[in-house]
C-alpha cells in the first residue's frame, strides 16, 4: 500500500502532466492553470522527472 506522501506525489504528477498537455507544453500557461508559479512548476517537473518535449509524450 502506498503511503499518503506517495499518493499525493502521484496526484500532483498527474495534475502537472494534464496541465502541460492542456497547455501544449507551455510551462508558464500550465503553471497559471494550476495556480502555481513558473519556478514551482519547474521544480516539480525536475523532481518528478517529467519530460516536457512534445515529441516524447
Amino acid at each position: 500500500m502506498n503511503s499518503l506522501k506517495e499518493k499525493i506525489e502521484l496526484i500532483e504528477k498527474e495534475a502537472i502532466n494534464a496541465a502541460l498537455r492542456e497547455c501544449s507544453y507551455v510551462i508558464v500557461h500550465a503553471a497559471r492553470t494550476l495556480g502555481i508559479t513558473e519556478r514551482m512548476i519547474g521544480y516539480k517537473i525536475k523532481k518528478y522527472n517529467i519530460n516536457i518535449r512534445k515529441g516524447n509524450r
